[in-house]
């Protein structure tokens, strides 16, 4: 299963949850207890450990931990660039081009 695909089935629970477990393992192979972890990122042990339970806690922790943990650069895939368009620009490419009417001259045939 892609990781789009992953998680468009889940709901937001789920995807915390999923999260929650991925800092916990990434926090581990980085050697680090919880403690540890909340003193380097500036927040409160309980908070890594509602973090890793899947408890909603603030983006701002979220940013910190991510930070911490060297995988910040995966915000990026979050919310990846989209073209932008203005109102304007949408309708315009709506619009069928006009077909022009050429009228015929006199001794063609058609």
């Amino acid at each position: 299963m892609t990781f789009n695909t992953q998680y468009v089935l889940q709901t937001p629970r789920g995807i915390l949850r999923e999260l929650g477990q991925r800092v916990r393992e990434r926090r581990i192979a980085a050697g680090l207890t919880q403690s540890e972890l909340a003193t380097r990122v500036g927040i409160t042990p309980p908070t890594v450990r509602h973090l890793e339970a899947g408890a909603n806690v603030g983006v701002e922790q979220l940013v910190r931990v991510a930070i911490a943990l060297d995988a910040a650069a995966e915000f990026g895939a979050l919310f990846p660039p989209v073209e932008t368009r203005s109102l304007d620009e949408i309708l315009a490419a709506q619009r069928k081009p006009r077909r022009v009417r050429h009228s015929a001259r006199p001794g063609d045939r058609s």
